[in-house]
């Protein structure tokens, strides 16, 4: 697979659009279909780490992304008596590392740009529903909801999100769930800056979790208040009973775990303001198949518990890139592609379903065991740094061995 390569990108999601914008820089032929007509910027808050920062700045975007930013010094979270739980400082880990809060839409709106700008041809309104080899099997044809077919393309590069159905056709077991939790989430004005420099988290049990991301200035190009990420853990056949009582009660709720929360919560009219996200348990044994690989969501998504789904995805998009780079036959460079990600990308798929009940389950005596162990833990020399390093998104094991390889690293 030498030269230059007609390549389909399923989503111009963070994965899509990364990839996208590497693969066509190189000189490849790409183009992206995404479904929606007109994308958007639509989301709430995500943490950049500093391998997510990596992979922006080898796209060049990423000083425009972090000025819609805010800089966090690390993480805090406590009980609702005000118990600290564990606190994680970006200091504790040598390199000068910090990490971003941002509205998801920034970073959509910069990717998405980068894309359009690459050379890449973008096809929006264009779902895609299946797959079809070409009689010689050396393409694959994209095929619409009516039939219809695009392409060939030598390669296809799945970026459809967590509930794509293209994984259908793979012929390995995978494990695909929803989890049980989700969160109900807003992003509000913060006009007084009452959120900065922490991710701040307060915890009552494993069935209460309420969370304030600080998000910088939002999508667009202008200044404005900044924006704080506002999330509500909950189970997902409780979510209609929390709205259902009411917007006062919602609220009230909200300030007894964070009472900073009650300016931000002045512009919340309605609790349909606070929008459910439900997760998705997504692992997959390796994430190519023939010519299709697999990016993002569509084949680690995973519960935020260590806020590392934009990043795995930009990482994925990086790597996809260096392994193309360095040439060989499809089947070759995508092998390439599995073994360099199975171990940071397994770490975090195994790492985050043993943390998830921690915080988000109905197994109460875990929250017990986590307000008084974790903190009790993390006085252990080295252990902050070591959680701090999984919290970048370094770790490719537990704790051992060499650090993720970044670019320009």
């Amino acid at each position: 697979m030498r030269g230059v390569l007609d390549i389909g990108v399923i989503g111009a999601g963070t994965a899509g659009s990364a990839a996208a914008t590497l693969l066509a820089r190189a000189g490849h032929r790409v183009t992206v279909y995404e479904r929606v007509a007109e994308p958007g910027a639509v989301g709430a808050g995500i943490l950049l780490q500093p391998t997510g920062q990596a992979v922006l700045r080898a796209l060049g975007v990423l000083d425009d992304v972090v000025a819609r930013a805010e800089p966090l010094d690390g993480l805090r979270c406590e009980t609702l008596e005000r118990r600290t739980v564990f606190r994680l400082r970006y200091g504790a880990l040598d390199g000068g590392h910090r990490g971003f809060g941002l509205h998801r839409g920034a970073l959509f709106e910069r990717l998405f740009a980068a894309a359009a700008a690459s050379g890449a041809t973008l096809r929006t309104g264009e779902a895609i529903e299946d797959l079809v080899a070409t009689p010689s099997g050396d393409g694959l044809f994209f095929v619409h909801p009516d039939g219809s077919r695009v392409g060939p393309h030598e390669l296809c590069i799945v970026a459809d999100g967590a509930r794509s159905h293209l994984r259908d056709d793979t012929s390995f077991r995978k494990r695909i769930r929803e989890y049980p939790w989700g969160a109900m989430w807003a992003v509000l004005d913060d006009p007084e800056a009452r959120f900065t420099g922490v991710l701040h988290q307060v915890v009552d049990g494993t069935r209460r979790m309420v969370g304030a991301l600080p998000s910088g200035l939002g999508p667009g190009s202008t200044a404005g208040p900044r924006k704080v990420s506002v999330f509500y853990s909950v189970r997902h056949d409780r979510a209609e009973a929390w709205r259902a009582r009411g917007l006062d009660a919602c609220k009230r709720e909200l300030r007894s775990f964070l009472p900073a929360l009650d300016g931000p919560l002045q512009a919340v009219t309605d609790p349909a303001q606070f929008v459910f996200t439900r997760y998705m348990d997504v692992s997959m044994p390796r994430w190519h198949a023939g010519r299709v690989v697999y990016l993002g969501d569509a084949a680690h998504a995973m519960s935020p518990q260590l806020g590392q789904g934009a990043n795995l995805a930009l990482l994925d998009a990086w790597t996809l890139a260096t392994v193309l780079a360095e040439g060989g036959d499809a089947a070759a460079a995508l092998a390439r592609y599995t073994r360099m990600r199975r171990s940071n990308l397994r770490f975090y798929t195994y790492a985050t379903r043993w943390l998830t009940p921690w915080f988000q389950s109905d197994l109460a005596a875990l929250g017990v065991l986590r307000d008084h162990g974790f903190a009790a833990f993390m006085r252990v020399p080295g252990v902050e740094a070591l959680m701090v390093k999984v919290m970048t998104g370094f770790a490719q094991g537990v704790g051992v061995g060499p650090s993720l390889q970044l670019p320009g690293g």
